[in-house]
């Protein structure tokens, strides 16, 4: 009775033992234990990617399966003597620098944060920018693209017979994103247009087209100008909606200006 008694405390004992091992484990595959903190290692990775691709990460279940599996696979390749091989060695090298790479990028960050004044400024900097670019013209313009100049002069006698530019443009127009619309361009400034259409563009008078064809590397153009109006003031959106997206490029230009420090002091022969 005695020994029955001592061979169950004992057994108690082994099992209370046993379970702060248990507790840093997420299974044993063969043998082999998988430590909880592979399983952390990775759910932080694959949660920080799901969250800046806008996803749900995976649930712990999956996690736990996805470990395992690895570890699983992992144990076969080791049996096969995939390790020993100069082309594994050559990987996990990479693998090794990418991660030492990727440590010291988010420690210098950890470092050298960028704070909300940073970022305020950028914004006002921005907004100011933009601010600047208003007082210009915009100019609404309609046109027919051909491709020679004798089937230009022949649409620009037609329009002074009377035809439609805008039937003439959807007839004989070469460029498929204003024909179907009329030969209609829209709403723009002249520096988005080559220069030789914005020279011409420029120099028509409301409801005018140009009484010659416009040579530019896409063809021959029949230029009309439909109305003209002052660039309106953009609208900035608000510092709180774009602040991540401000915060996430001073961060790169921090890493940018850290990383040419140190490739200018590294001595390369």
């Amino acid at each position: 009775m005695k020994k029955q008694l001592a061979t169950a405390a004992a057994a108690a004992l082994l099992a209370l033992t046993a379970l702060p091992a248990l507790a840093q484990n997420i299974a044993i595959v063969n043998g082999k234990p998988v430590p909880k903190a592979r399983l952390d290692t990775l759910e932080d990775q694959i949660k920080q990617q799901a969250a800046r691709l806008g996803r749900p990460g995976p649930s712990d279940a999956e996690l736990r399966e996805e470990v395992i599996a690895r570890e699983v696979f992992a144990q076969e390749a080791e049996r096969e003597g995939i390790s020993s091989t100069s082309a594994f060695r050559d990987q996990m090298e990479l693998m090794r620098q990418t991660v030492l790479i990727n440590t010291l990028f988010t420690d210098y960050l950890k470092q050298h944060p960028v704070s909300d004044a940073d970022a305020k400024a950028e914004y006002d900097n921005v907004v100011k920018q933009l601010a600047a670019q208003a007082g210009g013209k915009e100019y609404k313009a309609s046109h027919i693209l051909v491709k020679t100049q004798d089937q230009a002069n022949d649409i620009i006698a037609q329009l002074k017979k009377g035809a439609k530019f805008e039937d003439l443009a959807k007839q004989y127009s070469q460029d498929p994103g204003s024909a179907p619309q009329g030969g209609e361009l829209g709403w723009a400034s002249p520096k988005t247009y080559v220069p030789a259409f914005a020279d011409a563009l420029t120099k028509l008078n409301k409801g005018q087209t140009t009484d010659a064809p416009v040579k530019t590397q896409y063809g021959y153009h029949i230029i009309r100008l439909e109305d003209i109006r002052d660039t309106p003031p953009p609208t900035p959106p608000a510092f709180d909606a774009v602040k991540p997206q401000i915060i996430q490029e001073l961060e790169q230009q921090k890493l940018a200006a850290f990383q040419k420090e140190l490739r200018d002091k590294a001595k390369i022969e």
